[in-house]
């Protein structure tokens, strides 16, 4: 491929990729409002550290405060803290955030967590400081 094709394919690309890039505050806004009403940091919690109808909560892996490193229950791989606060990278790739969410509310609730869901539970990891 010559050098000019390359050049403009990886211009073409670089946009695409970027625009994964995000805040915390950017995807509580698109949940908020693809929820249709504000998140409640409360009910967040609640979610969070109570089963869901399944064997796992989403505090069975990220401990009950998850301002520090938590531990999966099957495979004992170390996690990084998931408060924001704690972890400067998370919930900073859309692409990523949205892969973790959909696999965890799987195991977790048995079906992919809904907007307000999502955007409860951020919410209440936005508020550990």
């Amino acid at each position: 491929m010559p050098t000019s094709w390359r050049l403009m394919l990886l211009l073409a690309v670089a946009p695409a990729v970027q625009a994964q890039a995000t805040t915390p505050a950017q995807l509580q806004r698109t949940y908020d409002a693809a929820a249709g009403t504000p998140a409640q940091p409360e009910r967040g919690r609640l979610f969070f550290t109570q089963r869901q109808g399944r064997e796992w909560s989403c505090a069975s892996c990220h401990g009950a405060m998850p301002t520090g490193a938590g531990r999966h229950v099957v495979t004992g791989k170390p996690l990084d803290p998931l408060a924001p606060a704690f972890n400067p990278q998370a919930f900073t790739d859309e692409r990523r955030v949205e892969k973790w969410f959909r696999r965890n509310c799987k195991d977790v609730t048995g079906r992919e967590c809904s907007a307000a869901e999502k955007a409860d539970v951020l919410a209440w990891l936005q508020t550990l400081r």
